[in-house]
């Protein structure tokens, strides 16, 4: 870095290119700091001469040649930067070389300046001397020795290694706590994490107490406190069936509340249990009558699994992740040994197939199209508040005060510390910031531009006492989440392996047999919780406060600790402490329950709701005809919540409610479509046409007389169908970019459409008349793809990593074809419909397949493509009722 900047000081960076000979360099991170900072060349002669020794010597591993073992080295370091880049979104590494995309915690400023320069650097710390220090003893250790060298146990507890958060006396004592129903047990598990050495920035402050305590009695009860907690985001997939609806189920008895993740939930679970489950008759847990298993927090992620009007309106909050705090920048990622068939249900995906969620760059890549989503959500659920889960980063503030702008409820700052043991190594470490970074930054920024009034925090990260709730409150968070405590209190031994499917007390697996061994209850979690909230009142009697919101930013009461550091490093915590509102008059939410926009009332959304609601209730037909503008967004959404409250997934019969428009449609036009809803429109229609729809059918054709009617009109937006879990969608003209991503139940017939269609699709049926994009089919592990490519270019456009094409044969995919597009014609009078169907003898060879290889779905006893055609050839049955 020192020569890569000197040289750009002097003009001459271009004129060289910087090779780094180095022992140290052996994860992926050391080549990223290296790369981002200037390197072009890295030769880490000791990882290849360890790698080399490996191969040769060690019998731990089957033997494998020097060479392949070496070059095996090679692509892992490869593909953990290529990770790295794509959490950046940068495709090129001449792009992430020198770009210096990092963050710096705990170095001194004038050392980052002079090496690291324009990095954002907190809390100043480690000099150029400390380093040289820590180097020369690492080399002491290795040559002054013949010992082995010692394990430092940074993956792994190891006695002698580094200090873990949940070392084995941390969360043995908590189980001993809650399963023994002891406070006294809480008390010293408490100690054991509150007196340890400084690990996290909290443990280097500490609140002040009063002259005079007030008695326990006057301060609020732990029912009122409790209801500020919620377990974070877990999925049922990356848990067990029993540890998800355990956390549920102990949540909902206390008021408090539960995340599903993004992995969509069992609807037998948005309703109370009226009987035991046969599918728990192996555990040792089950839910008895009359538990609650819903989680009250919904997540919509980017992976969109199991997102429908029904878990939508089952809902008391909808997180809209963004990111996550443990690995900023990826999304979630589930093995395909961990989607059981169950799982596979549930998320409306393919058992056995690896399941990973986009980037989030589809409906929530820029604050706008963000704001569009809140909205989105708040018309499908009118009673759900809507949140935002950002991650602890610089300049986390500026984004926080837009989330709010576009009217977001709930924002929360997600720390580095947690997540549940299901990400790769590689993703475990240097990732993230601490929360109390994040959190200090988010609320002086809501605080200084006057909007923290409009929007309750919450934070988590690694939250394990009351004395962490308490600095998370003087910090500015009024609700406070819990991840891994959460899961060790319903029985996780911290094993570390939950990625691999083998967790031995089935809290972390989907295997049936391991499952066997869950010894988690409801009543473990909620003893938690109690006795969290118990000791709370404690604090808070001695600080002279009566309740939780008294405290709530009240960052004055806060101090800093006087502790000797390792290797005599001083910290400065300024950055934390400073007060944008001293006596926290304006330090916490204080308005209405929803943050509104004021349009609502009027929105052609709500009237064409208002308009069906006889016949939602009465199941008799509806029709009805509007004009519609590009200001008109989100149309058809309320109608939909509301029809999946009344009559839950069935929906309404088939043609129950017609709607036409005339005009051009605003943003996210038939979201979240419900079964018996069909929307003509004649126009056309911006991004996000059909975006998670469930069912009926979408029919857009042009306007008469329109000017571009004999031209390759793209007659509909960026992202259609994204996420969408059934129905129809005909469209006669092009679609833009990101056609039916993440379907996986919709049937589409489009006239064209830009890159990256089909992209991460598992399931459903999409046609294309016409012209693709580059990049089709990326990721794509289900359903099938249909296109007509008379000139064959398609096979130049398709990305082959998971999916092939073959010309269409006869058989069902001629019939489905066939069906399709006589439906599209008849809804859109399709010009290139009629043609291709009046010449059907000659044009239907010129039709592509593309679906899944083989062995991507080797797991399934019958081939998925066929599965998708049939599903398809019913449904298209159902919603026109004239096939069958």
């Amino acid at each position: 870095s020192a020569v890569h900047h000197s040289l750009l000081e002097a003009g001459l960076r271009t004129k060289t290119a910087i090779v780094v000979e180095t022992a140290e360099a052996r994860e992926d991170h050391h080549f990223a700091c290296l790369i981002g900072y200037g390197a072009a060349l890295i030769y880490p002669y000791l990882a290849f001469e360890t790698v080399a020794h490996v191969a040769k010597n060690s019998k731990k591993y089957e033997e494998i040649a020097v060479d392949t073992a070496l070059v095996n080295y090679k692509k892992a370091i490869e593909n953990g930067l290529l990770k790295i880049m794509s959490k950046m979104g940068i495709s090129a590494l001449s792009s992430y070389r020198a770009a210096k995309i990092f963050e710096v915690i705990g170095l001194d400023k004038d050392l980052v300046k002079r090496y690291f320069t324009d990095t954002a650097v907190h809390l100043g710390g480690v000099n150029l001397r400390t380093i040289a220090r820590d180097c020369l003893s690492l080399h002491k250790e290795a040559f002054d020795s013949d010992e082995k060298l010692k394990d430092y146990g940074l993956y792994r507890f190891r006695k002698t290694g580094e200090y873990h958060a949940f070392n084995p006396q941390v969360f043995k004592s908590l189980h001993k706590a809650v399963r023994n129903d002891s406070i006294e047990d809480f008390v010293k598990y408490s100690k054991y994490v509150d007196d340890r050495k400084a690990t996290s920035l909290r443990d280097l402050l500490d609140y002040k107490t009063a002259i005079r305590a007030i008695p326990i009695e006057e301060v609020e009860p732990v029912e009122a406190i409790v209801k500020r907690f919620s377990t974070q985001a877990m999925s049922h997939g990356s848990v067990s069936r029993e540890t998800h609806e355990t956390l549920a189920i102990a949540m909902n008895k206390i008021s408090a509340k539960s995340n599903s993740g993004e992995g969509g939930e069992d609807p037998s679970r948005f309703k109370p249990y009226k009987e035991d489950h046969p599918e728990y008759s192996y555990s040792q847990w089950h839910p008895k009558t009359d538990d609650w298993a819903n989680s009250a927090i919904k997540q919509i992620a980017s992976g969109r699994f199991g997102v429908t009007p029904e878990y939508l309106i089952s809902a008391r909050e909808l997180e809209i992740k963004m990111a996550q705090g443990a690995k900023p920048g990826e999304g979630g990622q589930l093995p395909g040994y961990k989607v059981s068939k169950e799982i596979a249900r549930i998320r409306h995906s393919i058992p056995g197939v690896t399941l990973i969620s986009p980037p989030p760059h589809h409906d929530i890549y820029s604050i706008e199209d963000l704001a569009q989503l809140i909205y989105d959500l708040k018309r499908v659920n009118k009673d759900a508040r809507v949140g935002v889960k950002l991650v602890s980063t610089s300049g986390v503030g500026t984004i926080a005060a837009g989330v709010v702008k576009g009217y977001a409820d709930n924002i929360q700052i997600s720390g580095f510390d947690g997540g549940t043991g299901a990400a790769s190594l590689g993703s475990i470490k240097n990732a993230g910031i601490p929360w109390e970074i994040g959190l200090a930054e988010a609320q002086q920024s809501l605080v200084e531009n006057a909007l923290r009034g409009r929007v309750s925090l919450r934070v988590d990260g690694g939250i394990k006492t009351a004395r962490d709730v308490i600095i998370a409150a003087l910090l500015g968070a009024e609700e406070f989440g819990f991840g891994t405590i959460a899961l060790v209190a319903a029985g996780c031994a911290m094993i570390r392996q939950c990625h691999l499917n083998t967790c031995p007390v089935g809290v972390a697996t989907q295997n049936p047999e391991l499952r066997k061994k869950y010894p988690g209850k409801p009543e473990h979690v909620i003893n938690f919780m109690y006795y969290l909230a118990e000791q709370i009142r404690v604090i808070l009697s001695e600080m002279g406060f009566k309740q939780l919101n008294d405290i709530i930013g009240r960052v004055e009461l806060l101090e800093p600790k006087s502790l000797k550091l390792a290797k005599r490093v001083k910290l400065d915590l300024s950055q934390i402490l400073a007060n944008p509102d001293p006596g926290g008059l304006n330090a916490r939410h204080s308005e209405q329950y929803r943050n509104e926009r004021p349009e609502v009332v009027r929105s052609l959304d709500e009237v064409v709701y208002l308009d069906a609601l006889y016949s939602i209730k009465t199941l008799k037909p509806h029709t009805k005809t509007y004009e519609i503008t590009n200001r008109e967004r989100s149309v058809g959404a309320r109608l939909s919540g509301e029809i999946a409250r009344l009559h839950s997934a069935s929906g309404l019969p088939a043609n129950t409610i017609h709607l036409n428009f005339w005009g051009v449609a605003g943003q996210s036009f038939g979201l979240f479509n419900n079964r018996g809803v069909h929307l003509h429109l004649q126009g056309e229609a911006q991004d996000y046409v059909g975006k998670g729809m469930y069912g009926g059918e979408i029919a857009i054709k042009e306007r008469k007389f329109s000017a571009l009617r004999k031209l390759n009109n793209t007659i509909v937006g960026n992202t259609v169908l994204y996420g969408a879990t059934g129905g129809s969608l005909y469209a006669a003209g092009s679609a833009g970019e990101r056609l039916a991503v993440r379907n996986s139940g919709a049937k589409a017939v489009v006239e064209g459409c830009g890159d990256h269609g089909c992209e991460y699709m598992t399931g459903g049926v999409v046609m294309v008349l016409g012209k693709t994009g580059r990049n089709f089919g990326a990721g794509m592990s289900g359903g099938v793809a249909y296109i007509y490519d008379a000139l064959g270019s398609f096979k130049n456009l398709y990305n082959p990593d998971m999916v092939e094409i073959k010309r269409v044969k006869g058989g069902l995919d001629e019939k489905l074809i066939f069906i399709m597009l006589s439906r599209h014609l008849e809804l859109t009078q399709s010009a290139k419909a009629k043609k291709i169907l009046d010449n059907w003898t000659d044009t239907k060879d010129n039709f592509w397949c593309l679906a899944p290889k083989p062995e991507i779905n080797a797991s399934l006893e019958d081939d998925n493509s066929y599965i998708a055609q049939e599903m398809a050839l019913n449904s298209i049955g159902l919603e026109s009722g004239r096939y069958n």
